[in-house]
């Protein structure tokens, strides 16, 4: 006589289900807050430029017509446009190098302090928390001026610096740079306290020189931080406007006006909001192509190395 064994369900519980269901309508009412102000602060304004760039609409709201693309047609034979845009890109390739590499470098060097750290922390970290305001003011008046300014009184010079069309795009930088580094530095300061003492003990043991313990261990353990502060280093340069506007206000001779501030010239000062609209989003655009661009390349090395 044959047994036979009952196969065990396999439809779930109707209390399960019900538990499941629970556990999903309590988390919405906990998620609902932050899509609310997600989608009133961000979705809906992203929409709303979208549609306003398809139209002909001005500062007082008026001439709300849809005219299809002829703003983008418009910007794209604009060569005060593409200019700012360099003028954006220039910026962007003169301050992201120097700031990843000096953040790194600030970090090995405290890191590998033995004395009154903190102080040095706080160093090259509290510039970071001043207003634009108040580094642009800074800069300008007791740094930058021609008459008496710090940095010629030092070198013996009377150089234009945010006066001279070929000098002022690397004075701006160069303030960028002392004010922004530290939030780089923190992040690499983090990652460094993170790798595991034994690694560099064992390296030791074996003979490697400090040259060797960088090269063969800290970069290659810093690389998905390195990663991290170009991304993140890439989409603030592309989106520079405040301390521009306050030092040099797009000038001299445009040279220095980045994008942002030809959109806000554009809009507020021409009140043409349509167009400014057109002009952001083709900004937009290629702030999400270099995320994408960066993040496939360092996925790739990553699959690489891996």
């Amino acid at each position: 006589m044959t047994t036979t064994v009952a196969a065990p369900a396999t439809t779930t519980p109707v209390a399960e289900v019900r538990v499941a269901r629970r556990w999903t309508q309590h988390g919405m009412l906990f998620v609902a807050p932050f899509l609310v102000i997600y989608v009133a602060f961000l979705v809906w304004p992203l929409l709303l430029g979208l549609r306003m760039s398809l139209s002909d609409v001005n500062i007082a709201g008026s001439n709300d017509d849809l005219i299809g693309f002829a703003n983008y047609s418009e910007a794209f034979g604009d060569p005060r446009m593409w200019r700012s845009l360099w003028n954006t890109v220039v910026f962007t390739v003169l301050s992201t190098v120097p700031l990843v590499i000096l953040g790194l470098v600030f970090a090995l060097l405290v890191h590998n302090l033995r004395f009154v750290r903190w102080l040095w922390r706080l160093s090259f970290f509290a510039p970071f928390l001043l207003p634009s305001a108040v580094v642009s003011l800074l800069w300008l008046q007791m740094i930058y001026q021609p008459g008496f300014g710090l940095l010629n009184g030092t070198l013996g010079t009377d150089i234009l610096w945010l006066g001279d069309p070929g000098v002022a795009m690397w004075s701006v930088v160069m303030t960028t740079v002392w004010w922004t580094v530290g939030f780089n530095f923190l992040l690499y300061l983090a990652a460094l306290q993170s790798i595991p003492e034994h690694l560099y003990e064992a390296a030791s043991i074996d003979g490697a020189s400090a040259w060797d313990k960088l090269r063969s261990i800290t970069l290659p353990m810093l690389r998905r931080t390195t990663g991290l502060v170009v991304v993140l280093q890439l989409l603030a340069s592309l989106k520079v406007f405040d301390q521009i506007y306050l030092m040099t206000g797009g000038g001299p001779e445009n040279a220095t006006r980045p994008i942002i501030e030809y959109a806000y010239d554009i809009g507020f000062t021409g009140y043409r909001i349509g167009y400014a609209s057109a002009v952001s989003y083709i900004l937009f655009v290629l702030i999400v192509a270099v995320s994408l661009v960066q993040l496939r390349l360092f996925r790739k090395r990553e699959e690489t190395l891996s």
